[in-house]
């Protein structure tokens, strides 16, 4: 299993990137979201890859990071969920839109997504709600960037896999949710009402630290009159 590819970036397209290490090209197939934040041709590049294995096909998918790796995996355990449009969801929504999708059961927001049509972005948001906050609860610890790139790599500087400050704010919003649901959970609320709460905080205040999206999210669990 191939499951960290680091090299030199040879060709970049919307859909996917030919990456060189030590003379062996690969493709990888990325979303576009994390095509668009990869570095220029001729730079450093490293991300998590996921193989799929068929009878007559061998297919690298990559990832800025090990969180995002895991909601593609969740995605495509869903019957009709192949791994090209699981990168489509991912592309179309971020790992936390996603996350913010599946937690309040809104399919309408996964039928964005090129090849999802409203049965398919149903039966996802139906069979995923409630293994969704399991992913949210992840948050930093799989965020971090896939590691050091290559000794050799051009330039004196080498640029990392995704912009630094995206990665960075994925990071910590996703740190934050994950903290978030911990603190709720520790007080008895179930995890998928836990996280349906904390995705309404977060939509609402995207940027929140920990303890004002804990606020938030009780504000909305407590008990209407």
């Amino acid at each position: 299993m191939i499951g960290r590819i680091a090299g030199t970036i040879l060709h970049r397209a919307q859909d996917h990137v030919l990456i060189d290490v030590r003379g062996v090209g690969y493709i990888v197939h990325v979303s576009e979201r994390t095509a668009a934040a990869l570095p220029a041709a001729g730079q450093a590049v490293a991300l998590y890859t996921e193989l799929l294995v068929r009878e007559d096909l061998l297919q690298l998918f990559g990832f800025p990071t090990l969180l995002e790796k895991e909601w593609h995996r969740l995605l495509i355990s869903v019957q009709g969920v192949g791994a090209r449009v699981a990168l489509a969801i991912l592309g179309s929504l971020g790992p936390e839109g996603l996350a913010r999708a599946l937690a309040l059961g809104d399919w309408s927001a996964l039928r964005k997504a090129p090849g999802v049509g409203p049965k398919l972005a149903q039966r996802i948001a139906m069979e995923l709600k409630d293994k969704a906050p399991a992913v949210m609860a992840l948050g930093g610890t799989l965020t971090v960037d896939p590691g050091p790139l290559p000794d050799d790599a051009p330039g004196d500087a080498p640029a990392p896999a995704a912009a630094p400050k995206a990665a960075q704010a994925a990071g910590s919003g996703a740190q934050a949710t994950a903290d978030a649901l911990s603190a709720l959970g520790n007080l008895g609320y179930a995890p998928s009402e836990a996280a349906r709460a904390v995705a309404e905080a977060a939509a609402a205040e995207p940027d929140a630290p920990t303890a004002a999206l804990i606020r938030a999210a009780l504000r909305l669990l407590a008990p209407k009159e």
